[in-house]
């Protein structure tokens, strides 16, 4: 679907769902088909841009909503064009159709055919009689008959329920906005389904020219009554949203019947026993994931014990290397100590030794000085008195010679023998 595009006149407008800002804006398209001369000189090309330009030029009171080329070839290009409303429609076909266009360097004129553009849209005859022939479809029964309407290109935002916060449509909304033509007996939104794009193998996510997300979406209504006016209203129609300031914008659907049971009972069971198929699978393959992953962190968590007693038991024969070291190193310095302290005791032994000698010898010395002082006075006592007898030996009248030699021969006689007996008394 093309990108939603500003909508500044909205006097066509036809309310579909006002709370929710949707209407109903007819399509003011146009097909411009410009036929190019044969061109003579090799190398020489036409401007597309300068033909959309002439075409621009052409309608003088009135300006394009969108102008765009959808198709170009060697013999014409084709334009698809857009206004602003329904009733400018016919006054720019007059402006264009049947016109020519005169572009400089070129001595040919380039014709210009206009229509309105033909909406590709199924028609009532288009259902009944495929419904009709269809050898496959029970028209009594609900999705096998024109009970349901295909659209696409619904943009999510529009539909989606404003008080959720959500970008995504809501099923609630959606029957909000087309139970106006009828009652509305089931719908289903592909996208909102997260097994639908592998039971089917599409990709229900769909993006415009915009950038925004658009969805599909299937209606089926209860009485045939509501699915013809809802087509009827469809008809050569675009969706606009009208926001809360006022401003519009407005997208093109694809509206269709549908031709392939999606609302028919069998197909709706046949979706749940498929989505109950997935669903299992899918907790089949959560509970071997979990599985896989208690597996996983068990082995991590083994690993993880490994490693721990694995550095427990560095650590231990780290600390038991240490500590052997660090005994060692107390034993060393133990002995060390010991070493040294024995020698301090020998040292001191020695010392204490040496001081006992040494006082021993003080003492003998002191012994010796005192039995020398001992000797020395018993000598010079004794030499005292042997003076004094000597003194008086001399001093008394001889009173024979013969007798005073005798007798004093006998007393140094006596005297020496005395002092000879009193030195070898002394120690």
């Amino acid at each position: 679907m093309a990108a939603a595009t500003i909508v500044h006149d909205t006097s066509e407008a036809v309310e579909l769902c006002a709370p929710c800002g949707l209407y109903l804006k007819p399509i003011t398209k146009m097909t411009i088909s410009v036929a190019l001369p044969q061109l003579k000189q090799p190398g020489k090309s036409i401007s597309n841009w300068e033909v959309m330009e002439r075409l621009k030029g052409m309608v003088q009171t009135h300006q394009f909503s969108t102008l765009r080329i959808s198709k170009s070839t060697m013999d014409f290009i084709r334009f698809e064009g857009e206004v602003e409303n329904k009733s400018l429609v016919k006054s720019f076909l007059a402006c264009l159709d049947g016109k020519t266009i005169k572009l400089s360097g070129f001595s040919d004129i380039l014709k210009v055919r206009a229509a309105e553009y033909k909406i590709d849209f199924p028609t009532r005859h288009d259902w009944d009689s495929f419904f009709r022939d269809a050898k496959d479809m029970n028209e009594t029964l609900p999705g096998e008959r024109p009970d349901t309407i295909h659209l696409e290109g619904l943009p999510c935002k529009w539909f989606a329920a404003k008080e959720t916060g959500s970008e995504k449509p809501s099923e609630e909304v959606l029957i909000k906005v087309f139970q106006k033509f009828g009652e509305i007996r089931n719908v289903d939104i592909p996208m909102l389904d997260p097994y639908r794009e592998e039971m089917t193998g599409r990709n229900f996510h769909t993006f415009s020219f915009g950038g925004h997300l658009n969805f599909e979406a299937y209606v089926q209504y209860r009485e045939y009554a509501g699915f013809i006016e809802a087509m009827n209203a469809l008809r050569g129609m675009k969706l606009m949203y009208k926001g809360d300031d006022g401003k519009a914008v407005a997208c093109n659907i694809k509206v269709s019947f549908d031709s392939t049971k999606h609302l028919s009972d069998a197909s709706i069971k046949k979706r749940q026993l498929e989505r109950q198929k997935l669903q299992e699978l899918e907790k089949q393959r959560e509970e071997q994931k979990r599985k896989e992953k208690e597996a996983e962190e068990k082995q991590k968590e083994e690993e993880r014990k490994q490693r721990e007693l694995e550095e427990y038991e560095r650590e231990r024969k780290r600390e038991e290397k240490l500590r052997k070291r660090e005994q060692k190193q107390k034993d060393r310095e133990v002995r060390r100590n010991k070493k040294q302290l024995e020698k301090l005791q020998a040292e001191e032994q020695r010392k204490l030794q040496e001081k006992i000698k040494l006082e021993e010898r003080k003492l003998l010395l002191a012994q010796r000085n005192l039995q020398s002082i001992r000797l020395i006075a018993e000598l010079l006592s004794r030499a005292k008195v042997i003076s004094i007898f000597i003194s008086e030996a001399n001093e008394e009248p001889s009173r024979t010679k013969p007798f005073a030699d005798l007798r004093g021969g006998g007393e140094q006689c006596s005297l020496s023998n005395r002092f000879t007996t009193s030195a070898a008394a002394i120690p």
